[in-house]
């Protein structure tokens, strides 16, 4: 009798197939098994608590100024210290994160949307249609993010409907040329000719299988570009054409400490360190997306 081969065994003249690993658990391994994945999601999940409860544990209003505690040192009554107007900085940034996670999901679900759609036009059809959308994409893909950005913020001015605009549009050219090149491998497989043969629309190809087979690699993007998006925020509000005052954000915290760095380097320091650390923890997750959802790197199993 031979031994347990991978495809089963043969007993009492009946073929056992091994039981297979479901997708679910094979994901859950490969994601949780970096320790640096895991402290990311706790990172992103302990910001995402400041954000929802920032108006129960910021300790004071973070917009109303205190002439009588001006650039003090940290202490036992603020933590961080306070900046030059005499806000609580740790309150400033406890509503820095809600400012910076809700415009990094709201870009993100604008970008991606319109970016999935158009991508996923432009290959599926093809032909003159791909030829229309993908030029604009390629003209819009010949600046580099951060300034397209920074151009489209300029003329539109400060203020965060313009920064969602502005960052919306710089980052949508990265998911539409992502879905394309995704499309237009998938669209030839046997499954897709064959609902074809049978006289399905091109809708319900679209939505029901095109789509879903090209999403793997998307939803890695969306979690990767989360922390670009936050960061570009933080840069437009540092040079002054993002968030506009009193609304607390880390990149315009970061500018207004310039000119105390030497005196009150924490001013600058601390906000600067909650934005190195949501940024990092969102890269982090996306490369634990990675080689969850990659086919290729599941061989480490």
């Amino acid at each position: 009798m031979p031994d347990k081969i991978a495809t089963g065994i043969v007993e009492n003249g009946m073929a056992e197939t091994a039981p297979r690993v479901s997708e679910w658990r094979r994901f859950r391994r490969v994601f949780l098994s970096r320790g640096l994945v895991f402290f990311g999601m706790v990172v992103i999940l302990v910001f995402i608590f400041v954000a929802i409860t920032a108006q129960w544990i910021a300790p004071y209003d973070p917009y109303k100024p205190d002439y009588t505690a001006i650039l003090q040192n940290p202490s036992s009554s603020h933590w961080l210290g306070t900046d030059a107007i005499g806000r609580d900085t740790l309150s400033r940034i406890i509503y820095g994160t809600r400012t910076s996670l809700v415009i990094g999901l709201i870009v993100v679900f604008f970008a991606c949307t319109i970016g999935i759609t158009l991508g996923t036009i432009a290959g599926f059809f093809g032909g003159w249609i791909y030829i229309i959308i993908m030029r604009f994409i390629d003209a819009l893909m010949s600046f580099p993010m951060i300034l397209l950005a920074l151009v489209i913020a300029a003329l539109l001015g400060g203020g965060m409907k313009n920064v969602i605009i502005s960052l919306s549009i710089a980052l949508m050219p990265g998911y539409a040329r992502l879905m394309c090149g995704q499309v237009l491998s998938v669209k030839q497989n046997d499954y897709i000719l064959a609902e074809r043969s049978m006289g399905a629309s091109n809708l319900r190809m679209m939505l029901r299988h095109v789509v879903p087979n090209c999403i793997s690699p998307i939803i890695v993007q969306i979690t990767m570009m989360l922390g670009a998006t936050i960061l570009a925020e933080a840069g437009l509000s540092f040079l002054g054409i993002g968030i506009t005052p009193p609304t607390a954000a880390w990149g315009s915290m970061v500018s207004d400490a310039r000119e105390y760095l030497m005196v009150m380097p924490i001013l600058s320091f601390a906000p600067g360190m909650a934005l190195m650390l949501v940024v990092f923890a969102f890269n982090m997750v996306g490369d634990g997306l990675r080689d969850a959802l990659d086919p290729r790197l599941r061989g480490i199993l």
